[in-house]
């Protein structure tokens, strides 16, 4: 470290604040667009991915896990799909008090054309950096808690 750069402790937590930074802008801005044209939140939307990734649907304690919330949370969220029907419970083989929540039919299409419209909202956001600058960014933050799961 010379005089005049600052200690890496220093350029870490500039780091980590230009990730917030970043993060928040992006997520404010896919926010809002969701609401608008979707009429949907970004925790209804994680909802519906995480079923579009598992079909044969998930125990509501998996759902939860998966998505780093508490059942109470899911809960509520798994209320509002179902009676707008876009998610259903079904019972569990062998376990009469277990349920499962996976997407119904129109859930899969009207998922479908929201995970169209967030990759195309996402795509333009990053429009500015070319194939080189995203490989870049993937490999470092890969190295910042590992892999995404």
């Amino acid at each position: 470290m010379t005089p005049t750069q600052p200690p890496l402790s220093k350029q870490r937590l500039r780091v980590w604040l230009r990730l917030l930074s970043a993060q928040r802008s992006m997520e404010a801005e896919l926010r809002e667009k969701m609401r608008l044209q979707f009429d949907c939140t970004l925790p209804r939307f994680d909802v519906l991915s995480a079923l579009e990734r598992h079909r044969d649907g998930l125990r509501m304690s998996d759902l939860s896990a998966k998505l780093k919330v508490s059942n109470g949370n899911v809960t509520g969220i798994v209320d509002r799909l179902s009676r707008e029907g876009l998610v259903e419970r079904v019972s569990v083989d062998g376990d009469r008090r277990a349920m499962r929540v996976r997407l119904t039919d129109d859930g899969i299409a009207r998922f479908g054309e929201m995970a169209q419209q967030h990759e195309d909202w996402v795509d333009a956001y990053l429009a500015t950096h070319d194939e080189q600058d995203l490989e870049q960014l993937i490999t470092l933050l890969s190295t910042i808690g590992g892999e995404p799961k």
